[in-house]
C-alpha cells in the first residue's frame, strides 16, 4: 500500500482471542473494517455503510499484546461506492519486529441524510 500512516492502532487483549489462545480472526476483520469505514467516511464526506466484505486472508499470527496497525486505500471509486482495501500489520509488543496478520476487500456506498445512496463528490485536484 502507497500511504503508510495507520488508520487505527490498537492492542490486542485476552478477550481478543479464539479457543486456542491466538488472535481471533473475528476481531482482525472487524479492526479492517473499522479503518476502511474511516476512510469511507472521510472521502465520501458523510455516512458510509459496509455492503460487501471479501477476499479475507490471514497470512500471520499476533499474540495478544501485539499492536495492530491497520491501513488501507482505496481501489475503485464508483459513483456511490469505494473499494477500499485493508491490511493489518502487528507488532511485537516489547520489540519492532512486524508481519502481516490480515488482509481484505470492503465496499462501502455513501448515504445522504434519508439513508439513500448519494453521488460521491469529485476526488480533488491534485495541481
Amino acid at each position: 500500500m502507497s500511504d503508510r500512516t495507520p488508520l487505527i492502532r490498537v492492542t490486542a487483549m485476552p478477550a481478543d482471542t479464539n479457543p486456542y489462545g491466538g488472535v481471533f480472526g473475528g476481531w482482525l476483520m472487524s479492526q479492517m473494517a473499522l479503518g476502511a469505514g474511516s476512510l469511507a467516511s472521510r472521502e465520501g464526506q458523510g455516512k458510509a455503510v459496509v455492503v460487501a466484505a471479501t477476499d479475507f486472508a490471514f497470512p500471520g499470527a499476533m499474540e495478544v499484546g501485539d499492536e495492530l496497525s491497520i491501513y488501507c486505500e482505496i481501489s475503485v471509486r464508483g459513483n456511490t461506492s469505494l473499494t477500499i482495501q485493508a491490511e493489518g500489520i502487528a507488532r511485537t509488543r516489547n520489540g519492532e519486529a512486524t508481519i502481516k496478520v490480515s488482509q481484505g476487500t470492503f465496499k462501502f456506498v455513501v448515504l445522504d441524510a434519508n439513508d439513500r445512496p448519494r453521488a460521491l463528490a469529485a476526488p480533488p485536484q491534485i495541481v
